[in-house]
């Protein structure tokens, strides 16, 4: 049985996701709760892009940690 996302903090369903990253509906409510102010990153869909994306992302997650 699956927890009830909805009542989760984002700190609880950050750390679901992070455990279950095969569910793609925790991610979701995850993605739901982003804050619409937050950074936005467009980096174009080639390989030097994909490295500055994931590059971003690996800086963010450090950040958090």
């Amino acid at each position: 049985m699956k927890p009830d996302f909805e009542v989760m903090s984002k700190a609880q369903l950050r750390a679901y996701v992070l455990k279950h990253k095969e569910d793609i509906e925790a991610l979701r409510a995850l993605m739901s709760r982003r804050d619409p102010k937050g950074i936005k990153y467009s980096f174009p869909n080639t390989e030097e892009g994909r490295k500055q994306t994931k590059a971003a992302i690996e800086r963010k997650i450090e950040e958090n940690l």
